[in-house]
């Protein structure tokens, strides 16, 4: 009977034992998927540093100082401006040089013409920045009153009232020297002239160029008729006019005895 006992304790056993190994797992997580990770929040962007606002005191004395600055570098403008004008004026003063230019007749020598210049506009003159307007012409005899048998030289003058040298045609077929009396037509150097030639000068700033002709009291006319007739004299006056291209002078009276 004790051996019967024994077989049937150690089935016993055995069957317990694959029991255990066929058992399947349990407890809370059985059954359910792996967990995924926690998403991460978005980072912030970085924050500007705090920008402190400026003073209404502050801006007042930076407006200030510029407009300081400003003023003082237009009175420095200004003072430039002034020295150089002044300097210039200067320059521009001098007097001016009469020399002699021949007529289809010949030079003459004579004294200085005193009529006074011209407002009419000059004959056409070249030259970087030569104004025509500046340009005169004035016509003188060398005497008021002349002798009998004493012939009047006549006197054209050209002055140069510009800053700058100028070119300007001073030959005969720019000139005419023209006797009148009253609305009588005297004398004019174009009406017997053969030939006419240009002739240009240049005349520097406050200088002067002239050219002579002696007259000899004689009539003429346009084609240079032959004329017996003479001027009047015992005391007639006459006029003078000088003409340079599309210019003429102002009169110079005279008298011939």
């Amino acid at each position: 009977m004790g051996t019967h006992e024994n077989s049937g304790s150690r089935g016993s056993r055995a069957s317990g034992s694959g029991s255990a190994a066929g058992r399947s797992p349990s407890g809370p997580s059985a059954g359910k998927p792996p967990r995924k990770p926690a998403p991460q929040p978005a980072r912030k962007p970085a924050r500007k540093p705090f920008r402190k606002p400026v003073s209404p005191v502050y801006r007042r004395r930076r407006l200030f100082v510029g407009a300081a600055l400003l003023l003082v570098i237009a009175v420095a403008i200004g003072g430039f401006a002034a020295v150089s004008s002044v300097l210039n004026g200067g320059q521009s003063g001098s007097g001016g040089v009469t020399s002699p230019a021949g007529q289809e007749s010949g030079p003459a020598v004579g004294p200085q013409p005193t009529a006074s210049p011209s407002a009419t506009p000059s004959a056409t003159p070249e030259g970087n920045g030569c104004e025509r307007n500046l340009v005169t012409v004035t016509a003188a005899t060398d005497k008021t009153v002349y002798a009998a048998g004493e012939n009047p030289l006549l006197t054209l003058k050209v002055t140069n009232g510009n800053r700058v040298p100028c070119e300007i045609n001073m030959g005969t077929s720019q000139m005419e020297f023209l006797v009148t009396s009253g609305s009588d037509r005297i004398f004019s150097s174009t009406d017997c002239q053969a030939d006419a030639t240009d002739l240009v000068k240049t005349i520097a700033p406050g200088q002067s160029e002239t050219a002579n002709f002696p007259w000899q009291r004689n009539r003429t006319v346009q084609g240079c008729t032959p004329i017996d007739a003479k001027p009047g004299a015992g005391g007639a006056y006459y006029v003078f006019t000088a003409r340079l291209a599309d210019k003429t002078s102002p009169k110079a009276v005279f008298q011939l005895d």
